[in-house]
């Protein structure tokens, strides 16, 4: 991130530059993704229960909680978050924008990072390519947090 670059408010969305790129933009969900649907199967088939999704932990929504174990969980997507060990590029047209887009939401992740270890939450963090990569691992980093083998 520049030292230039105010981190007040994104402003609205530049135009999109392709017919393409505006069903892309538009069908991008914020919640109940394809990744979070499969971490949570996993997690169901795991046998753990009791988690809530898009749970509100005072002014933070996180993906995942096991609210009796207080652990939080968030997924986060490669591009969104811009991931630091794949470093995607920036888009190719609006970079400033999107600098910008993901200079506010990897602000936003460090102050929920603050926020829900303050409050006593344990918190996991899987990246997109983790949950690829491994599912399974990503799934036992849960049950050990969780301590499910009470």
């Amino acid at each position: 991130m520049t030292p230039s670059l105010s981190l007040r408010k994104l402003g609205p969305p530049p135009p999109p530059s392709s017919a393409v790129t505006h069903r892309v933009m538009v069908s991008n969900r914020g919640r109940d993704t394809k990744l979070e649907l499969e971490f949570r199967r996993a997690v169901r088939h795991a046998g753990m229960r009791g988690y809530r999704t898009n749970y509100r932990i005072d002014r933070t929504r996180v993906d995942i909680a096991f609210p009796a174990r207080r652990v939080a969980i968030l997924v986060h997507g490669c591009f969104w978050h811009h991931c630091p060990q794949c470093n995607l590029p920036l888009p190719k047209t609006h970079r400033g924008f999107w600098a910008k887009k993901f200079a506010l939401n990897q602000s936003r992740d460090e102050k929920v990072r603050r926020n829900l270890r303050a409050g006593g939450w344990t918190l996991l963090e899987f990246w997109e390519h983790e949950i690829r990569e491994n599912l399974a691992r990503c799934v036992r980093r849960v049950e050990s947090a969780s301590d499910f083998s009470r």
